[in-house]
């Protein structure tokens, strides 16, 4: 038997924030403040982004890495279906990413969005598909990481 090309893998990642529901709810559906905490960072330069954010709604961003990375050079894109959306509650998408358009991974995000003492629980569950050439689940959930770091300090603003 030849050996599986696809790697499988769930993982949780967990914050609370100090923010309503409704605002961490916010930082997702605005495409502002969405692309601010989500696709903008030092290591890239976002080409594009546009964002439908409604049930059946889609979402696609193209980022061109910069010197110094290991993908210098490279393009990646990220396209998002958004399947269920609980507005203040819940965001469900399924989600694409290529690397100069060949398909490197396909998932199934879902945040939960709890209101809590100190503000709002975020639960995100990732279940994920990763094909050759991929960046695996360990890099996926430090990105996730480090993605719900940067919306922490979105929040803060």
């Amino acid at each position: 038997m030849e050996k599986p090309t696809t790697i499988h893998s769930t993982f949780v990642v967990e914050r609370s924030y100090a923010a309503t529901p409704e605002r961490v709810f916010d930082a997702f559906a605005n495409p502002e403040k969405k692309r601010r905490w989500f696709f903008e960072s030092d290591t890239h330069e976002l080409q594009h982004h546009e964002l439908d954010f409604k049930e059946g709604g889609s979402e696609r961003a193209r980022m061109k890495f910069g010197p110094g990375t290991p993908i210098a050079g490279k393009t990646i894109t990220n396209d998002t279906i958004y399947e269920d959306i609980q507005p203040g509650r819940r965001i469900v998408t399924a989600y694409r990413m290529s690397m100069d358009g060949r398909p490197f991974s396909v998932s199934l995000a879902t945040i939960e969005i709890l209101p809590s003492a100190a503000g709002t629980d975020l639960i995100l569950t990732h279940q994920g598909a990763y094909f050759e050439g991929a960046d695996g689940p360990e890099m996926r959930k430090g990105g996730w990481n480090s993605l719900l770091d940067k919306l922490g300090r979105e929040l803060a603003r």
